[in-house]
Protein backbone atom coordinates (compact mmCIF):
# COMPACT_ATOMS: atom_id res chain seq x y z
CA UNK A 1 0.00 0.00 0.00
CA UNK A 2 1.31 3.65 -0.76
CA UNK A 3 -0.03 6.48 -0.55
CA UNK A 4 -1.38 9.34 1.70
CA UNK A 5 -1.81 9.39 5.69
CA UNK A 6 -3.62 12.34 6.71
CA UNK A 7 -5.67 14.14 9.52
CA UNK A 8 -9.99 13.98 8.65
CA UNK A 9 -10.84 17.27 10.32
CA UNK A 10 -14.90 15.50 9.78
CA UNK A 11 -17.99 18.55 9.92
CA UNK A 12 -21.55 17.13 10.68
CA UNK A 13 -23.95 19.73 10.87
CA UNK A 14 -27.25 19.38 12.49
CA UNK A 15 -29.15 21.42 9.40
CA UNK A 16 -28.14 23.16 6.24
CA UNK A 17 -25.76 25.53 6.41
CA UNK A 18 -26.05 29.35 6.52
CA UNK A 19 -23.93 31.59 4.83
CA UNK A 20 -22.01 34.20 6.91
CA UNK A 21 -23.22 32.49 10.52
CA UNK A 22 -23.14 29.57 12.71
CA UNK A 23 -24.94 26.23 12.75
CA UNK A 24 -24.59 23.71 15.52
CA UNK A 25 -23.42 20.11 14.66
CA UNK A 26 -20.02 17.75 15.78
CA UNK A 27 -16.24 18.74 14.86
CA UNK A 28 -13.98 15.10 14.49
CA UNK A 29 -10.59 14.41 13.85
CA UNK A 30 -9.84 10.70 12.44
CA UNK A 31 -7.54 9.32 10.94
CA UNK A 32 -8.05 9.87 6.89
CA UNK A 33 -6.24 9.32 3.65
CA UNK A 34 -7.76 6.50 1.23
CA UNK A 35 -4.30 4.62 1.28
CA UNK A 36 -4.23 4.38 4.88
CA UNK A 37 -7.53 3.70 5.57
CA UNK A 38 -7.66 1.09 3.61
CA UNK A 39 -4.35 -0.38 4.97
CA UNK A 40 -5.76 0.17 8.56
CA UNK A 41 -9.18 -2.32 7.15
CA UNK A 42 -6.78 -5.01 5.73
CA UNK A 43 -4.71 -5.10 9.12
CA UNK A 44 -8.04 -5.24 10.45
CA UNK A 45 -8.66 -7.96 8.62
CA UNK A 46 -5.94 -9.93 10.25
CA UNK A 47 -3.88 -9.33 6.41
CA UNK A 48 -0.27 -9.02 6.99
CA UNK A 49 0.38 -4.89 5.30
CA UNK A 50 2.64 -2.23 4.96
CA UNK A 51 2.02 1.62 4.43
CA UNK A 52 4.31 3.73 2.85
CA UNK A 53 3.69 7.11 3.39
CA UNK A 54 4.79 10.65 4.13
CA UNK A 55 3.71 12.88 7.18
CA UNK A 56 4.81 16.04 8.88
CA UNK A 57 7.62 16.26 11.67
CA UNK A 58 4.48 17.06 13.91
CA UNK A 59 2.07 15.90 16.24
CA UNK A 60 -0.44 14.78 14.27
CA UNK A 61 1.66 13.07 11.93
CA UNK A 62 2.88 10.87 14.84
CA UNK A 63 -0.91 10.39 16.27
CA UNK A 64 -1.88 9.12 12.99
CA UNK A 65 1.14 6.44 12.84
CA UNK A 66 0.66 5.54 16.12
CA UNK A 67 -2.95 4.82 15.12
CA UNK A 68 -2.14 2.59 11.76
CA UNK A 69 0.74 0.95 14.33
CA UNK A 70 -2.53 -0.13 16.50
CA UNK A 71 -4.59 -1.88 13.30
CA UNK A 72 -1.27 -4.13 12.68
CA UNK A 73 -0.40 -1.70 10.16
CA UNK A 74 3.51 -1.72 8.86
CA UNK A 75 4.34 1.97 8.60
CA UNK A 76 6.99 3.22 6.46
CA UNK A 77 6.73 6.87 7.09
CA UNK A 78 9.09 9.58 5.78
CA UNK A 79 8.94 12.54 8.04
CA UNK A 80 9.28 15.45 5.47
CA UNK A 81 10.86 18.94 7.25
CA UNK A 82 8.81 22.01 6.82
CA UNK A 83 5.46 19.97 5.90
CA UNK A 84 2.73 20.12 7.85
CA UNK A 85 0.83 16.55 7.80
CA UNK A 86 -2.26 16.62 5.20
CA UNK A 87 -5.07 17.56 6.32
CA UNK A 88 -7.97 17.18 4.86
CA UNK A 89 -11.32 18.86 5.37
CA UNK A 90 -15.00 16.56 5.50
CA UNK A 91 -18.37 18.35 5.16
CA UNK A 92 -20.93 15.59 5.67
CA UNK A 93 -24.36 15.84 4.10
CA UNK A 94 -27.27 14.96 6.06
CA UNK A 95 -27.69 11.83 3.47
CA UNK A 96 -23.89 10.64 4.48
CA UNK A 97 -22.53 12.15 1.14
CA UNK A 98 -19.59 14.08 1.32
CA UNK A 99 -17.61 17.04 0.23
CA UNK A 100 -13.69 17.25 0.98
CA UNK A 101 -11.18 20.15 0.73
CA UNK A 102 -7.56 18.50 0.63
CA UNK A 103 -4.66 20.40 1.62
CA UNK A 104 -2.20 17.39 1.18
CA UNK A 105 1.10 18.83 2.90
CA UNK A 106 3.31 16.35 3.30
CA UNK A 107 1.27 13.60 1.46
CA UNK A 108 2.42 14.98 -1.41
CA UNK A 109 6.46 14.66 -0.95
CA UNK A 110 6.94 11.03 -0.51
CA UNK A 111 9.72 10.39 -3.25
CA UNK A 112 10.72 7.46 -5.43
CA UNK A 113 14.39 7.69 -3.36
CA UNK A 114 11.96 6.95 -0.22
CA UNK A 115 10.97 3.38 -1.11
CA UNK A 116 13.16 0.20 -1.07
CA UNK A 117 13.06 -2.21 -2.73
CA UNK A 118 13.15 -5.00 0.32
CA UNK A 119 9.89 -4.15 1.07
CA UNK A 120 8.27 -4.89 -1.82
CA UNK A 121 9.66 -8.73 -1.56
CA UNK A 122 6.92 -11.51 -0.63
CA UNK A 123 4.40 -8.75 -1.35
CA UNK A 124 1.10 -10.39 -3.45
CA UNK A 125 -0.54 -6.90 -4.09
CA UNK A 126 0.32 -3.44 -3.85
CA UNK A 127 -2.27 -1.16 -4.11
CA UNK A 128 -2.54 2.39 -5.08
CA UNK A 129 -5.67 5.11 -4.93
CA UNK A 130 -5.31 7.16 -8.11
CA UNK A 131 -3.86 10.10 -5.68
CA UNK A 132 -0.80 8.18 -5.48
CA UNK A 133 0.12 8.43 -9.08
CA UNK A 134 -0.78 12.59 -9.12
CA UNK A 135 1.42 15.54 -8.00
CA UNK A 136 5.06 15.26 -7.24
CA UNK A 137 6.94 13.75 -6.30
CA UNK A 138 4.55 11.39 -5.00
CA UNK A 139 3.41 10.77 -8.49
CA UNK A 140 6.80 9.40 -9.23
CA UNK A 141 7.26 7.15 -6.11
CA UNK A 142 3.87 5.84 -7.06
CA UNK A 143 5.09 5.24 -10.61
CA UNK A 144 8.73 3.65 -8.71
CA UNK A 145 6.35 1.30 -6.46
CA UNK A 146 4.44 -0.19 -9.94
CA UNK A 147 7.65 -0.95 -11.11
CA UNK A 148 9.18 -2.32 -7.78
CA UNK A 149 5.85 -4.43 -7.49
CA UNK A 150 5.67 -6.24 -11.15
CA UNK A 151 10.03 -6.96 -10.02
CA UNK A 152 8.63 -8.77 -7.41
CA UNK A 153 6.08 -10.41 -9.27
CA UNK A 154 3.18 -8.83 -7.44
CA UNK A 155 -0.17 -7.68 -9.00
CA UNK A 156 -1.15 -4.08 -9.25
CA UNK A 157 -4.52 -2.67 -8.06
CA UNK A 158 -5.38 0.68 -8.93
CA UNK A 159 -8.33 2.83 -6.78
CA UNK A 160 -9.73 5.61 -9.63
CA UNK A 161 -11.00 7.55 -6.25
CA UNK A 162 -12.22 10.57 -7.14
CA UNK A 163 -13.42 12.28 -10.67
CA UNK A 164 -11.97 15.45 -9.62
CA UNK A 165 -8.25 14.68 -9.42
CA UNK A 166 -8.79 11.97 -11.75
CA UNK A 167 -9.25 14.41 -14.56
CA UNK A 168 -7.22 17.42 -13.69
CA UNK A 169 -5.36 17.44 -16.44
CA UNK A 170 -7.69 16.35 -18.89
CA UNK A 171 -9.16 12.62 -20.21
CA UNK A 172 -6.10 12.03 -22.21
CA UNK A 173 -3.69 12.53 -19.56
CA UNK A 174 -5.80 10.17 -16.71
CA UNK A 175 -6.09 7.64 -20.18
CA UNK A 176 -2.73 7.52 -20.55
CA UNK A 177 -1.97 7.04 -16.53
CA UNK A 178 -3.80 4.24 -16.03
CA UNK A 179 -2.77 2.59 -19.27
CA UNK A 180 1.12 2.91 -17.88
CA UNK A 181 -0.09 1.67 -14.44
CA UNK A 182 -1.63 -1.48 -16.52
CA UNK A 183 -3.23 -2.66 -13.59
CA UNK A 184 -4.50 -6.51 -12.51
CA UNK A 185 -7.76 -4.98 -11.04
CA UNK A 186 -9.66 -1.20 -11.61
CA UNK A 187 -11.48 -0.48 -8.87
CA UNK A 188 -13.58 2.11 -9.81
CA UNK A 189 -17.31 3.62 -8.71
CA UNK A 190 -19.78 3.94 -12.08
CA UNK A 191 -19.57 7.62 -11.86
CA UNK A 192 -15.35 7.63 -12.21
CA UNK A 193 -15.45 4.87 -14.53
CA UNK A 194 -17.77 6.81 -16.93
CA UNK A 195 -15.95 10.02 -16.27
CA UNK A 196 -12.52 8.42 -17.49
CA UNK A 197 -13.85 6.92 -20.35
CA UNK A 198 -16.44 9.34 -21.66
CA UNK A 199 -19.63 7.18 -21.75
CA UNK A 200 -22.41 6.88 -19.46
CA UNK A 201 -23.38 3.44 -21.29
CA UNK A 202 -22.89 0.86 -18.75
CA UNK A 203 -22.71 -1.70 -21.44
CA UNK A 204 -20.01 0.01 -23.35
CA UNK A 205 -17.89 0.70 -20.34
CA UNK A 206 -17.89 -2.61 -19.39
CA UNK A 207 -16.18 -3.80 -22.57
CA UNK A 208 -13.80 0.05 -22.84
CA UNK A 209 -12.51 -0.86 -18.86
CA UNK A 210 -11.25 -3.90 -19.99
CA UNK A 211 -8.52 -2.79 -22.10
CA UNK A 212 -6.90 -1.68 -18.99
CA UNK A 213 -6.75 -4.21 -16.73
CA UNK A 214 -8.40 -8.00 -17.05
CA UNK A 215 -10.32 -7.74 -13.79
CA UNK A 216 -12.51 -4.16 -12.97
CA UNK A 217 -14.91 -3.95 -10.55
CA UNK A 218 -17.28 -0.91 -10.28
CA UNK A 219 -18.51 -0.07 -7.09
CA UNK A 220 -22.35 0.76 -6.84
CA UNK A 221 -22.65 1.97 -2.93
CA UNK A 222 -25.81 -0.32 -1.62
CA UNK A 223 -26.73 -1.51 -4.74
CA UNK A 224 -24.24 -3.89 -4.71
CA UNK A 225 -21.11 -3.82 -7.56
CA UNK A 226 -20.57 -5.27 -11.56
CA UNK A 227 -17.66 -7.32 -12.17
CA UNK A 228 -15.74 -7.21 -15.73
CA UNK A 229 -13.53 -10.60 -16.37
CA UNK A 230 -11.13 -11.50 -19.01
CA UNK A 231 -11.49 -15.44 -18.47
CA UNK A 232 -8.04 -16.95 -19.56
CA UNK A 233 -9.31 -17.34 -23.28
CA UNK A 234 -9.69 -13.32 -23.39
CA UNK A 235 -13.39 -13.24 -23.67
CA UNK A 236 -15.36 -11.13 -21.52
CA UNK A 237 -17.51 -11.97 -18.47
CA UNK A 238 -19.78 -9.56 -16.61
CA UNK A 239 -21.63 -10.43 -13.23
CA UNK A 240 -23.63 -8.15 -11.11
CA UNK A 241 -23.22 -8.96 -7.20
CA UNK A 242 -26.18 -7.80 -5.48
CA UNK A 243 -25.76 -6.77 -1.78
CA UNK A 244 -28.33 -5.22 1.12
CA UNK A 245 -28.56 -1.54 1.11
CA UNK A 246 -27.31 0.07 4.39
CA UNK A 247 -27.89 3.72 6.13
CA UNK A 248 -25.11 5.56 6.64
CA UNK A 249 -25.19 9.38 8.12
CA UNK A 250 -21.46 9.21 6.95
CA UNK A 251 -20.02 7.46 4.16
CA UNK A 252 -16.38 8.28 4.34
CA UNK A 253 -13.82 5.56 3.90
CA UNK A 254 -16.80 2.97 2.97
CA UNK A 255 -14.69 2.72 -0.65
CA UNK A 256 -11.32 1.99 0.89
CA UNK A 257 -12.82 -0.54 3.45
CA UNK A 258 -14.54 -2.37 0.64
CA UNK A 259 -11.26 -1.99 -1.55
CA UNK A 260 -9.35 -4.01 1.50
CA UNK A 261 -12.23 -6.75 1.76
CA UNK A 262 -11.78 -7.17 -2.15
CA UNK A 263 -8.04 -7.36 -1.98
CA UNK A 264 -7.85 -10.44 1.00
CA UNK A 265 -10.18 -12.33 -1.25
CA UNK A 266 -8.54 -11.17 -4.33
CA UNK A 267 -5.25 -12.68 -2.99
CA UNK A 268 -6.60 -15.90 -2.08
CA UNK A 269 -7.89 -16.48 -5.18
CA UNK A 270 -4.59 -15.46 -6.85
CA UNK A 271 -2.73 -17.68 -5.14
CA UNK A 272 -4.58 -20.59 -6.30
CA UNK A 273 -3.69 -19.83 -9.63
CA UNK A 274 -6.04 -17.43 -10.78
CA UNK A 275 -9.09 -15.27 -10.90
CA UNK A 276 -12.41 -17.44 -11.19
CA UNK A 277 -16.20 -15.49 -11.14
CA UNK A 278 -16.68 -17.69 -8.18
CA UNK A 279 -13.58 -16.33 -6.26
CA UNK A 280 -14.23 -12.57 -7.36
CA UNK A 281 -18.34 -12.70 -6.33
CA UNK A 282 -16.72 -14.00 -2.88
CA UNK A 283 -14.18 -10.85 -2.94
CA UNK A 284 -16.82 -8.86 -3.79
CA UNK A 285 -18.93 -10.20 -1.17
CA UNK A 286 -15.96 -9.44 1.33
CA UNK A 287 -15.41 -6.06 0.24
CA UNK A 288 -18.76 -5.26 1.20
CA UNK A 289 -18.39 -6.47 4.86
CA UNK A 290 -15.87 -4.36 5.45
CA UNK A 291 -17.61 -1.64 3.98
CA UNK A 292 -20.53 -2.39 5.98
CA UNK A 293 -18.76 -2.16 8.88
CA UNK A 294 -17.33 1.00 8.35
CA UNK A 295 -20.58 2.80 7.87
CA UNK A 296 -21.75 0.62 11.41
CA UNK A 297 -18.88 2.54 13.38
CA UNK A 298 -18.40 4.00 15.77
CA UNK A 299 -15.52 5.45 14.16
CA UNK A 300 -12.75 6.36 17.05
CA UNK A 301 -11.51 9.63 17.20
CA UNK A 302 -7.87 10.78 16.82
CA UNK A 303 -6.18 11.52 20.17
CA UNK A 304 -3.72 14.52 19.32
CA UNK A 305 -2.25 15.18 22.44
Amino acid sequence: MLGDLTLDVVLSPEGALARGTDVPGIVRFRQGGSAATAAAWLGRLGADVQLVCAVGRDGPGRALVESLRADHVVVRAARVAGRSTGRIGVLVEADGERSFVADRGAADRLAPADLRAAWFKAVEVVHLPLYSLIGEPLGSAGREAVRLARDAGAAVSLDLASVGPLLAHGRPAALALVQAVAPDVLLATAGELSALLDSPNRAVLGARALAFAPVVIVKRGGNGATVHLLDGSGASITFDVATKPLPASDTTGAGDAFDAGFLVGFAEGRRAGRSTPAGLRRAVLAGHRAAARQLAGPRAQLDLR
